[in-house]
């Protein structure tokens, strides 16, 4: 269906109106596709990973290529996926994707062309687990959703000789050749732990010969305070990169409603002055660079610095410190995220039917589904801002939990101590959330600047 979707949404951007609200192009995937993705991982879990599109492209080119390359060791961490995630939300940004279907279309092309040529090369679900930037945002953002894959029966297993949930179903009459596959992202279940890395493709599911894996509900986010090894990954408080993860996740949730503020663009023109530059690509990778690096460095320095001489924790290094409170951020950037992309999708959720309705006249030249009814678009900006507050609240009081579950894992003895550096930088985070919420929209591309 998916597959189908995206097809329409790369004819329309080609051959329908260049007009940004009025192309599926632009209106799918700036309203719907990233609203739905958000709310979809908040109420049940990996969706849109679950039936994304490319991997039955990807499995098409597979009955023709068969993969020889496995993915090289020194690429498997997140980095790579973590600079395209960035790359992606700038050039959202710096080009005004919302407003130019063509470049929409095309860059969803080039993503099924990645995607295909790196599968088609390199064994197992390479580009989903290394290079995908919406697949990294998607695991980060599942450690909040309330359902999980787990193994319904530890004995079953420990039982198991065959472990088709990761090696995949074979047959005693073709033993070399995978029936069904197994988890190709490298999550053996009975050491799974959590919805990091997992993209719900359901595949473990279905090679179980016991039927011993099951989608339960949980308590989310509470995953992200297993401190042992868990398959795949290792330990969690070891792996910089998806602390990096966690940390941008969080960080460019507030850059990025940030920038379509009024505030935002008088920022821009000021900095513009001072630097005697008016390259909008320049003051806005200055803007991204403060937002994703510089501020983070500050608080997760700061507070890691005050932490461990409150809680009398000398011998802790710094980024050790820093990368075990870190991830306790990921709730509050869930609810930034939410109440941004919410926003969009709640204010706008009927435009779809009016676009609908122009694409198939666009596309078949007859008005199959009616004539379009541009009057309908979606709730009230101002009805959308309880929702909005009541989100970010949500995810600050989740990271809160989190931030002294850390304390009270780390230091028993000292963990309301402990915990107050870091739940003073995420009430001035909430704070500045809210603010930003609290500021009126303004149109990029339309002050000057470039």
């Amino acid at each position: 269906m998916l597959l189908t979707v995206a097809a329409a949404v790369v004819l329309h951007g080609f051959l329908g109106p260049q007009i940004g609200p009025r192309n599926l192009a632009t209106v799918l995937t700036s309203i719907h596709w990233r609203g739905l993705l958000i709310v979809g991982l908040m109420i049940a879990g990996n969706l849109f990973c679950t039936a994304c599109p490319m991997i039955l492209v990807r499995d098409a080119g597979r009955r023709f290529v068969t993969p020889r390359f496995s993915w090289p060791r020194a690429w498997r961490r997140k980095w790579i996926g973590l600079t395209l995630l960035v790359l992606v939300i700038f050039s959202y940004e710096l080009f005004g994707l919302w407003e130019r279907p063509i470049a929409t279309a095309s860059i969803i092309i080039g993503y099924f062309v990645v995607a295909l040529t790196i599968d088609l090369l390199f064994k197992g679900a390479a580009f989903c687990k290394h290079v995908c930037p919406i697949g990294q945002f998607n695991f980060v953002a599942s450690t909040m959703a309330p359902t999980e894959l787990q193994i319904k029966d530890g004995g079953t297993c420990r039982a198991c000789r065959t472990s088709d949930c990761i090696k995949g179903t074979r047959t005693p009459q073709q033993p070399l050749q995978v029936v069904r596959r197994g988890c190709e992202l490298g999550l053996f279940l009975p050491a799974k732990v959590g919805n990091l890395d997992c993209t719900l493709c359901l595949d473990c599911v279905h090679a179980c010969p016991h039927d011993n894996i099951a989608l339960v509900t949980r308590v989310p986010a509470m995953e992200l305070l297993h401190e042992g090894r868990r398959s795949g990954i290792g330990r969690l408080a070891q792996r910089s990169d998806i602390t990096a993860l966690a940390v941008v996740f969080t960080f460019a949730s507030l850059v990025n409603a940030f920038v379509m503020t009024s505030p935002a663009v008088r920022l821009e023109l000021a900095l513009g002055r001072l630097l005697h530059t008016g390259s909008e690509a320049v003051l806005l990778a200055l803007l991204f660079a403060i937002a994703l690096v510089a501020a983070p460095a500050i608080l997760l320095i700061g507070a890691s610095v005050l932490t461990r001489a409150l809680a009398g924790d000398a011998a802790a290094s710094l980024p050790a410190t820093a990368r075990r409170y870190a991830v306790a951020l990921v709730p509050f950037g869930a609810g930034v995220w939410l109440a941004h992309y919410g926003f969009h999708l709640f204010t706008g959720a009927l435009t779809i039917i009016p676009v609908s309705q122009s694409a198939v006249i666009d596309l078949l030249g007859r008005a199959v589904l009616g004539e379009p009814a541009w009057r309908w678009a979606g709730l009230a900006p101002g009805s959308v801002y309880p929702l909005q507050l009541g989100f970010v609240l949500l995810g600050t009081f989740g990271s809160i939990g989190l931030l002294h579950g850390v304390s009270l894992r780390d230091y028993p003895h000292r963990a309301g101590i402990a915990s107050a550096p870091w739940l003073i930088a995420i009430v001035v985070l909430a704070a500045t959330a809210l603010w930003i919420f609290h500021q009126p929209m303004d149109m990029r591309g339309v002050t000057g600047l470039g």
